[in-house]
């Protein structure tokens, strides 16, 4: 779930168990729905309006913590998991649930909605996303560094909750270290779709017609340019949570892939052409942001069978003076695009209506991939206006050898 504060994902949060439903060929488990997420469980565990920690897929428990030692054999992934029951039903299960009992947590410890992902010390199971993705600010540096002292005192926690209380504990726990934040670019808003899961409000849905594109599983790419005096500019070449504002900046991977896609499509003359040679529009702008995934060959675990690597567009975002940023629709982005020999990503359905459930939405999303013919990760869905957008990824991928891993 993306957290609204941070515009970052959250991989463990306080939630209500909405339902219970029988799982078909199971005597033993039931599934526990949580929004559009179904997670198998043990019989009798939980009715509807329980309150659990949920821990998305993709998380990692702590492996230090006892009550996560039932994941050890798992190496305390949490995964997307298919289960046959000897052949008598057919079940995907999405996360887990833990309850605050198991947790060592009295019941008014936590809220319905608190995210708790660092607190319990959950990380990405995969280790490359956890260098890609981890969150550098100089409130969690200083929480981290005195970890004992907020496992000692649960009122730090309850301070660290709001910004106030950050602030006033940054000003006897923080440090010169800890402010010493990675540079960021202050307009840019980093990318992070939310999942359709997360969304049961939109369902079912009403007549809005949406923009459908193949969601590339590769590592988010970010070229911006912000105008300065005297057509200065600053430009900025940044992957999912770095900017390599400086020449010696390390990349994650062996090559700086980022660099190279800038270099590869003459990113900065094209930046510098939008922002000051736009036709009636020059004069209003203050920045412009171009976002895609630069995917292929050494890139997570899905290399769409090629020898190199490449970059396929998804943001296009204009930033007004006056009226603040503006991202365009799929249509539009590939049509500006297209003029820089930019490619885009591939555009599925321009006039697609939201199915009548959150399962119908998933099942749409599995697919052939329009780049390699493979097995595609999913689908992502943007109104006209370009301001709503979320993804749906395949459990079909999810648990091939692309995804569960």
């Amino acid at each position: 779930m993306i957290n609204p504060k941070t515009k970052e994902r959250e991989l463990a949060y306080v939630v209500k168990i909405d339902g219970i439903e029988p799982i078909v060929g199971s005597d033993n488990c039931e599934a526990a729905i949580v929004g559009g997420w179904k997670i198998m469980v043990r019989k009798n565990t939980y009715i509807p309006g329980s309150i659990a920690v949920y821990f998305e897929i993709d998380s990692k428990l702590p492996e230090t913590a006892e009550w996560a030692q039932f994941l050890a054999s798992k190496h305390y992934k949490v995964k997307t998991q298919k289960y046959t029951f000897g052949g008598k039903g057919n079940f995907i299960s999405q996360g887990l649930l833990v309850s605050f009992k198991d947790l060592g947590w009295e019941m008014d410890e936590h809220e319905l909605g608190d995210f708790v992902t660092k607190e319990l010390g959950v990380v990405y199971s995969v280790a490359d996303d956890n260098k890609r993705k981890s969150i550098v600010n100089k409130y969690a540096r200083m929480k981290q560094r005195n970890a004992k002292l907020f496992a000692k005192y649960k009122f730090l926690n309850k301070m660290y909750k709001s910004d106030f209380g950050k602030k006033i504990l940054f000003l006897f726990l923080g440090n010169r270290k800890d402010a010493r934040a990675s540079f960021w670019p202050s307009w840019v808003v980093k990318t992070d779709e939310e999942r359709v899961q997360n969304l049961p409000q939109l369902f079912p849905p009403d007549n809005t017609e949406w923009f459908v594109t193949e969601k590339i599983d590769g590592t988010s790419t970010t070229f911006t340019m912000k105008k300065g005096k005297r057509k200065k500019y600053e430009f900025y070449v940044c992957s999912r949570n770095v900017c390599f504002d400086k020449p010696e900046k390390e990349c994650f991977y062996e090559t700086n892939v980022y660099t190279e896609m800038a270099e590869k499509y003459d990113i900065e003359k094209v930046l510098y052409d939008l922002l000051y040679n736009t036709k009636g529009l020059s004069e209003f702008l203050d920045y412009v942001t171009l976002q895609g995934e630069t995917y292929g060959k050494g890139v997570q675990n899905r290399d769409y069978h090629m020898n190199n690597v490449d970059f396929k567009a998804f943001n296009l975002i204009y930033g007004d003076k006056e009226f603040g940023p503006r991202r365009l629709n799929p249509r539009e982005m590939t049509d500006v695009l297209n003029k820089y020999n930019i490619p885009c990503v591939p555009i599925l359905d321009e006039h697609f209506k939201l199915p009548n459930t959150i399962d119908e939405m998933i099942e749409y999303a599995a697919g052939d991939s329009v780049v390699d013919g493979d097995y595609r990760e999913g689908v992502v869905l943007r109104t006209y206006d370009g301001v709503n957008s979320f993804k749906a990824v395949s459990n079909v991928y999810l648990t091939s050898k692309y995804g569960n891993n």
